[in-house]
């Protein structure tokens, strides 16, 4: 039998699981700027599931969800310093196009997945520019220089 004495809200939120960095995750989230253009939304769809550490979700924005507990609804301003990171200038290249993978289906304003030399992780660029002896791509993240909102509701941690 529970001491109502020595029971108390506060130790009963102490046993109440939070979000840790090795988490799985069942939550919705959006992402949109500052005037509410929305980029990505789960709130009208599936919750998405993650595992936490996983780069499923940038780690900025993992680093929001850290300590929350389930059912926690919130919503995060990020400057862009702390969301994507600054725009870089010098991560736009010009490639001459016999320089790309011949397998590769050029369209402007796509983005295209390269593969790494080495095998490992791959890596995306935005074509911005397409010539007929170069492309212009952007390896910027699509967010980079732009502050962002960052709503989540955590519906379960396992």
């Amino acid at each position: 039998m529970i001491d109502p004495l020595k029971y108390s809200k506060d130790s009963a939120l102490a046993t109440v699981p939070t979000v840790q960095a090795d988490s799985y995750l069942t939550l919705h989230y959006r992402l949109s700027d500052e005037d509410g253009n929305e980029f990505v939304s789960t709130f009208d769809l599936s919750p998405a599931t993650l595992q936490m550490g996983s780069g499923q979700l940038a780690e900025t924005l993992e680093n929001c969800l850290i300590g929350l507990p389930a059912q926690q609804r919130r919503i995060f301003q990020l400057d862009s310093s702390d969301a994507f990171g600054e725009y870089n200038p010098q991560l736009v290249e010009r490639i001459a196009r016999n320089a790309l993978p011949a397998n590769i289906e050029l369209k402007e304003n796509s983005l295209i997945e390269f593969g790494a030399p080495d095998g490992g992780a791959g890596f995306a660029g935005f074509l911005r520019e397409l010539s007929d002896t170069t492309a212009l791509f952007d390896f910027n993240h699509p967010l980079a220089g732009k502050p962002i909102r960052f709503e989540v509701e955590i519906i379960g941690i396992m």
